[in-house]
């Protein structure tokens, strides 16, 4: 716990509506109208924002969803196992962390609009990882369901929904 305290503090980083704690610490100058970016979104968006995400293994992060691809980046602690449900209801997982030898990878693409959710594997541990989002991610692409309107549209994967989200 004394990691976690001093990762939190040096880093600045915040709870995070999801689980966890992070920070943003990149979001470009540069942004992008809302005509070229399709009709998923409204308003301008940065080309990209990049957070640091830090998860414990006495939370996770609940299933949701954003309108746009989100690369994860592992740098330290104990890996992650992130589930992902796909709009057609197919359910697959990938495992970042640093052992690539075990068929960890140190960085995935989670697709745009698929939902997902992540969890700390073993007791006592944490990971920090970077979230990378382009376009660049507003709170207005950020969808958070509760349970019951997953597992209504997702019943095959109720277990899995029941046991990532909080409400």
């Amino acid at each position: 716990m004394n990691d976690i305290k001093k990762i939190v503090d040096q880093l600045e980083l915040l709870p995070h509506p999801e689980g966890g704690y992070f920070k943003e610490v990149y979001r470009s100058g540069g942004t992008i109208n809302e005509e070229n970016l399709g009709e998923d979104f409204s308003g301008q968006r940065n080309y990209a924002t990049s957070i640091y995400f830090l998860l414990t293994s006495e939370s996770f992060s609940a299933f949701h969803r954003i309108k746009q691809d989100e690369i994860w980046h592992f740098y330290k602690g104990a890996p992650i196992k992130i589930h992902i449900i796909s709009n057609d209801g197919t359910y697959s997982f990938a495992i970042i962390g640093n052992e690539i030898e075990s068929g960890q990878t140190p960085q995935f693409v989670v697709k745009a609009k698929d939902w997902f959710a992540a969890e700390v594997i073993g007791k006592g541990a944490y990971a920090l990882v970077g979230c990378t989002v382009s376009p660049g991610f507003d709170f207005n692409d950020f969808e958070l369901p509760k349970r019951d309107m997953l597992i209504s549209r997702f019943p095959e994967h109720s277990n899995i929904i029941t046991n990532f989200t909080r409400v």
